[in-house]
């Protein structure tokens, strides 16, 4: 897989480790090993711009997700590229976004940032261990479901779009955990 990444935002950031997350995720979900991505880092005022540009929104956002077009996006290992890179488009995420995020949610889950409550979970703000690095590694995973056609403009898309993005997230967590004891 060729994911290239390129740090615009002015802001330090592990890119090895976002590299290393979305190769993750794109080998779970069966992508073809030719498939090409890239991620883009951005400063806050270039997030905003993109945000009111493609999605009429005002302010910067954590993430967002161009996929190539419709007929280019490899779905994995049942469509055949021919043996063909499959081009499947660029995340742009905000560092500075992801690091507010982090303090404010604390946590990776969906539900805490909803205000819906959660049993055992901390209270905004006492996050612990979360770290903007972590709450990247979230937002690589969701910019990389979202390439793959996934979205949570309803309910149920949304309830199979951050299980999903839970279950890689997981999966990823575990990985570099046992990666980091020599295990």
């Amino acid at each position: 897989m060729s994911i290239e990444i390129a740090n615009e935002s002015g802001i330090d950031v592990d890119a090895d480790n976002i590299v290393a997350v979305a190769r993750h995720a794109l080998v779970q979900m069966g992508v073809n090993p030719l498939a090409e991505l890239s991620v883009l880092l951005v400063d806050s005022d270039y997030m905003a711009e993109l945000n009111h540009r493609w999605m009429d929104k005002d302010g910067p956002t954590d993430v967002l997700a161009f996929p190539m077009d419709e007929d280019t996006i490899d779905h994995g290992p049942s469509e055949s590229s021919g043996g063909q890179p499959s081009l499947l488009g660029d995340i742009v995420l905000c560092p500075e976004v992801a690091a507010a995020q982090a303090l404010r949610y604390g946590s990776a889950d969906p539900r805490m940032r909803t205000g819906d409550s959660v049993p055992d979970a901390p209270a905004p703000g006492l996050h612990g261990d979360y770290s903007t690095a972590d709450e990247l590694s979230m937002l690589t995973i969701h910019g990389v479901l979202h390439l793959l056609g996934y979205d949570h403009a309803e309910p149920e898309e949304e309830r199979e779009m951050f299980a999903l993005q839970g279950k890689l997230l997981d999966s990823w967590q575990a990985r570099a955990a046992g990666g980091a004891s020599g295990s």
